[in-house]
Protein backbone atom coordinates (compact mmCIF):
# COMPACT_ATOMS: atom_id res chain seq x y z
CA UNK A 1 0.00 0.00 0.00
CA UNK A 2 3.04 2.28 0.25
CA UNK A 3 2.72 2.99 -3.47
CA UNK A 4 -0.80 4.46 -3.29
CA UNK A 5 -0.77 8.06 -4.59
CA UNK A 6 -2.35 9.42 -1.38
CA UNK A 7 -1.00 10.92 1.88
CA UNK A 8 0.49 8.63 4.52
CA UNK A 9 -2.76 8.57 6.54
CA UNK A 10 -4.67 7.40 3.47
CA UNK A 11 -2.20 4.54 2.91
CA UNK A 12 -2.51 3.47 6.54
CA UNK A 13 -6.30 3.49 6.31
CA UNK A 14 -6.23 1.44 3.09
CA UNK A 15 -3.90 -1.11 4.65
CA UNK A 16 -6.13 -1.32 7.74
CA UNK A 17 -9.23 -1.89 5.62
CA UNK A 18 -7.51 -4.69 3.75
CA UNK A 19 -6.45 -6.37 7.02
CA UNK A 20 -9.98 -6.09 8.43
CA UNK A 21 -11.37 -7.52 5.20
CA UNK A 22 -8.99 -10.47 5.48
CA UNK A 23 -9.97 -11.15 9.08
CA UNK A 24 -13.66 -10.89 8.17
CA UNK A 25 -13.12 -13.41 5.37
CA UNK A 26 -11.51 -15.85 7.81
CA UNK A 27 -14.47 -15.38 10.15
CA UNK A 28 -16.97 -16.26 7.39
CA UNK A 29 -15.26 -19.61 6.79
CA UNK A 30 -17.17 -21.06 9.75
CA UNK A 31 -20.48 -19.45 8.77
CA UNK A 32 -23.24 -20.45 6.40
CA UNK A 33 -21.83 -18.18 3.66
CA UNK A 34 -18.12 -19.00 3.41
CA UNK A 35 -18.03 -18.64 -0.37
CA UNK A 36 -19.43 -15.12 -0.17
CA UNK A 37 -16.60 -13.99 2.11
CA UNK A 38 -13.99 -15.62 -0.10
CA UNK A 39 -15.50 -14.01 -3.20
CA UNK A 40 -15.42 -10.54 -1.64
CA UNK A 41 -11.79 -10.94 -0.58
CA UNK A 42 -10.82 -12.34 -3.99
CA UNK A 43 -12.43 -9.34 -5.70
CA UNK A 44 -10.55 -6.95 -3.43
CA UNK A 45 -7.30 -8.80 -4.03
CA UNK A 46 -7.87 -8.74 -7.78
CA UNK A 47 -8.40 -4.99 -7.54
CA UNK A 48 -5.03 -4.61 -5.81
CA UNK A 49 -3.34 -6.74 -8.48
CA UNK A 50 -4.88 -4.68 -11.29
CA UNK A 51 -3.81 -1.45 -9.58
CA UNK A 52 -0.27 -2.87 -9.12
CA UNK A 53 0.02 -3.49 -12.87
CA UNK A 54 -0.64 0.20 -13.55
CA UNK A 55 2.41 1.35 -11.56
CA UNK A 56 5.08 2.61 -13.97
CA UNK A 57 8.69 3.49 -13.18
CA UNK A 58 9.51 7.15 -12.86
CA UNK A 59 11.13 8.49 -16.01
CA UNK A 60 12.56 11.70 -14.59
CA UNK A 61 14.06 11.94 -11.13
CA UNK A 62 17.19 13.16 -9.41
CA UNK A 63 19.20 10.05 -10.13
CA UNK A 64 22.53 9.13 -8.58
CA UNK A 65 25.22 10.54 -10.93
CA UNK A 66 26.64 7.13 -11.92
CA UNK A 67 23.24 5.95 -13.23
CA UNK A 68 21.85 9.30 -14.34
CA UNK A 69 22.05 8.58 -18.08
CA UNK A 70 20.78 5.73 -20.22
CA UNK A 71 23.08 4.81 -23.11
CA UNK A 72 21.56 4.78 -26.62
CA UNK A 73 23.01 3.70 -29.95
CA UNK A 74 22.65 3.82 -33.72
CA UNK A 75 24.06 1.50 -36.37
CA UNK A 76 25.07 2.71 -39.82
CA UNK A 77 26.45 -0.18 -41.82
CA UNK A 78 29.29 -1.56 -39.72
CA UNK A 79 29.62 1.58 -37.61
CA UNK A 80 28.07 1.58 -34.13
CA UNK A 81 27.73 4.98 -32.45
CA UNK A 82 26.87 5.14 -28.76
CA UNK A 83 25.73 8.23 -26.87
CA UNK A 84 26.34 8.56 -23.12
CA UNK A 85 29.10 6.02 -22.67
CA UNK A 86 30.25 6.35 -19.05
CA UNK A 87 33.91 7.19 -18.41
CA UNK A 88 34.09 8.26 -14.76
CA UNK A 89 37.37 8.83 -12.96
CA UNK A 90 36.94 7.33 -9.49
CA UNK A 91 38.97 8.42 -6.45
CA UNK A 92 36.52 7.06 -3.87
CA UNK A 93 32.90 5.93 -3.86
CA UNK A 94 31.78 9.53 -3.35
CA UNK A 95 34.66 11.43 -4.97
CA UNK A 96 34.79 11.12 -8.74
CA UNK A 97 34.95 13.08 -11.98
CA UNK A 98 31.75 12.62 -13.97
CA UNK A 99 32.28 12.15 -17.69
CA UNK A 100 29.85 10.94 -20.39
CA UNK A 101 31.04 10.51 -23.98
CA UNK A 102 29.86 9.70 -27.51
CA UNK A 103 31.90 6.97 -29.21
CA UNK A 104 31.96 5.02 -32.46
CA UNK A 105 33.01 1.39 -32.96
CA UNK A 106 33.79 -0.64 -36.08
CA UNK A 107 31.74 -3.80 -35.74
CA UNK A 108 34.03 -5.58 -38.22
CA UNK A 109 36.80 -5.27 -35.62
CA UNK A 110 34.82 -6.92 -32.83
CA UNK A 111 36.72 -9.99 -31.63
CA UNK A 112 35.08 -11.48 -28.54
CA UNK A 113 33.33 -11.21 -25.20
CA UNK A 114 34.54 -11.49 -21.62
CA UNK A 115 32.53 -12.15 -18.47
CA UNK A 116 33.14 -10.22 -15.25
CA UNK A 117 31.76 -11.46 -11.92
CA UNK A 118 31.84 -8.92 -9.08
CA UNK A 119 31.12 -10.52 -5.70
CA UNK A 120 29.87 -7.91 -3.23
CA UNK A 121 28.23 -10.10 -0.56
CA UNK A 122 29.60 -13.62 -0.20
CA UNK A 123 29.95 -16.20 -2.95
CA UNK A 124 26.30 -16.76 -3.87
CA UNK A 125 25.39 -13.43 -5.44
CA UNK A 126 27.41 -11.32 -7.84
CA UNK A 127 27.02 -8.47 -10.27
CA UNK A 128 27.54 -9.57 -13.87
CA UNK A 129 29.21 -7.45 -16.56
CA UNK A 130 29.89 -8.41 -20.18
CA UNK A 131 32.71 -6.69 -22.03
CA UNK A 132 33.21 -6.67 -25.80
CA UNK A 133 36.75 -6.60 -27.16
CA UNK A 134 37.87 -4.96 -30.40
CA UNK A 135 41.08 -5.11 -32.41
CA UNK A 136 43.73 -2.98 -30.78
CA UNK A 137 42.66 -3.86 -27.25
CA UNK A 138 39.68 -1.50 -26.86
CA UNK A 139 36.99 -2.86 -24.53
CA UNK A 140 33.34 -1.83 -24.20
CA UNK A 141 31.68 -3.03 -20.98
CA UNK A 142 27.93 -3.32 -20.41
CA UNK A 143 26.39 -3.31 -16.96
CA UNK A 144 22.70 -3.72 -16.14
CA UNK A 145 21.98 -1.93 -12.88
CA UNK A 146 19.43 -0.42 -10.53
CA UNK A 147 18.73 3.23 -11.30
CA UNK A 148 18.93 4.65 -7.80
CA UNK A 149 17.82 8.16 -6.82
CA UNK A 150 20.33 10.37 -5.03
CA UNK A 151 20.77 8.91 -1.55
CA UNK A 152 19.13 5.62 -2.55
CA UNK A 153 20.64 2.17 -2.07
CA UNK A 154 20.36 -1.23 -3.72
CA UNK A 155 18.04 -3.63 -1.88
CA UNK A 156 17.39 -7.08 -3.43
CA UNK A 157 14.22 -7.45 -1.35
CA UNK A 158 12.77 -4.01 -2.09
CA UNK A 159 13.59 -4.38 -5.78
CA UNK A 160 11.23 -7.35 -5.99
CA UNK A 161 8.38 -4.87 -5.58
CA UNK A 162 8.79 -2.15 -8.20
CA UNK A 163 11.17 -0.10 -6.13
CA UNK A 164 13.61 1.28 -8.71
CA UNK A 165 13.91 1.44 -12.50
CA UNK A 166 16.39 -0.50 -14.60
CA UNK A 167 19.31 1.18 -16.39
CA UNK A 168 21.71 -0.24 -18.98
CA UNK A 169 25.19 1.26 -18.90
CA UNK A 170 27.94 1.12 -21.50
CA UNK A 171 31.27 2.12 -19.99
CA UNK A 172 35.04 1.88 -19.94
CA UNK A 173 36.29 -1.11 -17.96
CA UNK A 174 38.50 1.04 -15.76
CA UNK A 175 35.29 2.84 -14.77
CA UNK A 176 32.59 0.18 -14.32
CA UNK A 177 34.97 -2.67 -13.40
CA UNK A 178 37.65 -0.58 -11.70
CA UNK A 179 35.23 1.11 -9.31
CA UNK A 180 34.30 -2.33 -8.02
CA UNK A 181 37.79 -3.82 -7.78
CA UNK A 182 39.83 -0.77 -6.73
CA UNK A 183 37.35 1.50 -4.94
CA UNK A 184 34.63 -0.68 -3.41
CA UNK A 185 36.90 -3.63 -2.69
CA UNK A 186 34.64 -6.21 -4.34
CA UNK A 187 36.02 -9.58 -5.44
CA UNK A 188 36.06 -9.19 -9.23
CA UNK A 189 36.82 -12.14 -11.49
CA UNK A 190 37.24 -12.26 -15.28
CA UNK A 191 36.49 -15.18 -17.60
CA UNK A 192 37.20 -15.15 -21.32
CA UNK A 193 34.17 -16.52 -23.15
CA UNK A 194 34.19 -18.93 -26.07
CA UNK A 195 32.39 -16.85 -28.71
CA UNK A 196 32.80 -16.27 -32.42
CA UNK A 197 32.91 -12.66 -33.66
CA UNK A 198 29.50 -13.03 -35.29
CA UNK A 199 28.02 -14.24 -32.00
CA UNK A 200 29.63 -11.34 -30.16
CA UNK A 201 28.19 -8.93 -32.74
CA UNK A 202 24.64 -10.25 -32.35
CA UNK A 203 24.94 -10.04 -28.58
CA UNK A 204 26.29 -6.48 -28.69
CA UNK A 205 23.53 -5.34 -31.03
CA UNK A 206 20.94 -6.86 -28.70
CA UNK A 207 22.37 -4.78 -25.87
CA UNK A 208 21.99 -1.70 -28.05
CA UNK A 209 18.41 -2.60 -28.97
CA UNK A 210 17.47 -3.17 -25.33
CA UNK A 211 19.14 0.09 -24.28
CA UNK A 212 17.23 2.04 -26.92
CA UNK A 213 13.96 0.40 -25.89
CA UNK A 214 14.62 1.21 -22.25
CA UNK A 215 15.31 4.84 -23.13
CA UNK A 216 11.87 5.00 -24.76
CA UNK A 217 9.97 3.00 -22.14
CA UNK A 218 11.43 2.69 -18.62
CA UNK A 219 11.13 -0.67 -16.84
CA UNK A 220 11.48 -1.73 -13.22
CA UNK A 221 14.51 -3.65 -12.00
CA UNK A 222 13.51 -6.96 -10.42
CA UNK A 223 15.95 -8.99 -8.33
CA UNK A 224 14.72 -12.25 -9.88
CA UNK A 225 12.99 -11.66 -13.21
CA UNK A 226 14.81 -8.60 -14.65
CA UNK A 227 18.34 -8.27 -13.36
CA UNK A 228 21.91 -8.31 -14.62
CA UNK A 229 21.93 -12.10 -15.12
CA UNK A 230 18.45 -12.84 -16.47
CA UNK A 231 18.73 -10.06 -19.04
CA UNK A 232 22.10 -11.37 -20.25
CA UNK A 233 20.63 -14.88 -20.59
CA UNK A 234 17.87 -13.46 -22.76
CA UNK A 235 20.42 -11.71 -24.93
CA UNK A 236 22.51 -14.88 -25.29
CA UNK A 237 19.44 -16.72 -26.54
CA UNK A 238 18.85 -13.99 -29.11
CA UNK A 239 22.47 -14.37 -30.21
CA UNK A 240 21.71 -17.99 -31.10
CA UNK A 241 23.08 -19.80 -28.08
CA UNK A 242 20.97 -22.37 -26.25
CA UNK A 243 20.80 -21.53 -22.56
CA UNK A 244 18.96 -24.30 -20.67
CA UNK A 245 17.52 -23.25 -17.33
CA UNK A 246 19.70 -23.92 -14.32
CA UNK A 247 19.42 -22.78 -10.70
CA UNK A 248 22.83 -21.13 -11.10
CA UNK A 249 21.23 -18.55 -13.39
CA UNK A 250 19.28 -17.31 -10.36
CA UNK A 251 21.90 -17.84 -7.65
CA UNK A 252 24.25 -16.15 -10.06
CA UNK A 253 27.43 -16.34 -8.00
CA UNK A 254 27.77 -19.83 -9.46
CA UNK A 255 27.52 -18.65 -13.06
CA UNK A 256 31.20 -19.51 -13.75
CA UNK A 257 30.47 -23.12 -12.69
CA UNK A 258 27.55 -23.17 -15.13
CA UNK A 259 29.66 -21.68 -17.93
CA UNK A 260 32.45 -24.21 -17.23
CA UNK A 261 30.06 -27.16 -17.36
CA UNK A 262 28.81 -25.96 -20.75
CA UNK A 263 32.27 -25.30 -22.16
CA UNK A 264 31.62 -21.57 -22.47
CA UNK A 265 34.92 -20.74 -20.74
CA UNK A 266 38.31 -22.43 -20.75
CA UNK A 267 38.12 -26.10 -19.68
CA UNK A 268 41.77 -27.02 -20.26
CA UNK A 269 42.37 -26.72 -16.51
CA UNK A 270 40.28 -27.49 -13.40
CA UNK A 271 37.71 -24.81 -12.57
CA UNK A 272 39.34 -24.15 -9.18
CA UNK A 273 42.61 -23.28 -10.93
CA UNK A 274 40.84 -21.13 -13.53
CA UNK A 275 38.96 -19.28 -10.79
CA UNK A 276 42.22 -18.56 -8.97
CA UNK A 277 43.64 -16.95 -12.12
CA UNK A 278 40.36 -15.08 -12.70
CA UNK A 279 40.73 -12.87 -9.58
CA UNK A 280 41.85 -9.45 -10.80
CA UNK A 281 42.36 -7.65 -7.44
CA UNK A 282 46.14 -7.84 -7.30
CA UNK A 283 46.62 -6.89 -10.95
CA UNK A 284 43.99 -4.13 -10.75
CA UNK A 285 45.50 -2.53 -7.65
CA UNK A 286 49.00 -2.67 -9.16
CA UNK A 287 47.70 -0.93 -12.28
CA UNK A 288 45.82 1.75 -10.36
CA UNK A 289 43.12 2.48 -12.96
CA UNK A 290 45.59 3.55 -15.64
CA UNK A 291 44.75 3.72 -19.37
CA UNK A 292 46.22 0.18 -19.58
CA UNK A 293 43.77 -1.20 -16.99
CA UNK A 294 42.03 -3.60 -19.43
CA UNK A 295 45.33 -5.06 -20.59
CA UNK A 296 46.73 -5.37 -17.07
CA UNK A 297 43.81 -7.31 -15.60
CA UNK A 298 43.95 -9.90 -18.41
CA UNK A 299 47.57 -10.89 -17.90
CA UNK A 300 47.71 -14.67 -17.46
CA UNK A 301 43.98 -15.19 -18.02
CA UNK A 302 43.52 -18.00 -20.60
CA UNK A 303 41.31 -17.60 -23.64
CA UNK A 304 39.40 -20.77 -24.62
CA UNK A 305 39.42 -20.12 -28.37
CA UNK A 306 36.34 -20.75 -30.49
CA UNK A 307 34.41 -24.02 -30.52
CA UNK A 308 30.84 -25.16 -30.15
CA UNK A 309 29.55 -25.11 -26.60
CA UNK A 310 27.74 -28.08 -25.08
Amino acid sequence: MDRLPVPELGREVAAGIFVVLGLATIATLGSRWPLSGIAVFAAAFLGVVLWWTTISPEANAQWSPDVSRQVTGTVDGNRLTLTDVRDFEWRSNTDFTERWTTRSYDLDKLQGVDLFMSYWSGTSIAHVILSFGFEGGEQLAWSIEVRRPVGGAFSPLADLFKSNPLVILAADERDVVGVRSNVRGEDVQIYRLRARPEQARLLLLEYVADANALARTPEFYNSITTNCTTTIVKMMRVAGDKVPFDWRLIVNGYLPDYAYDRGAIDTAMPLAELREIAHIAERARADGLSPDFSKAIRVGVPSPGVADMH
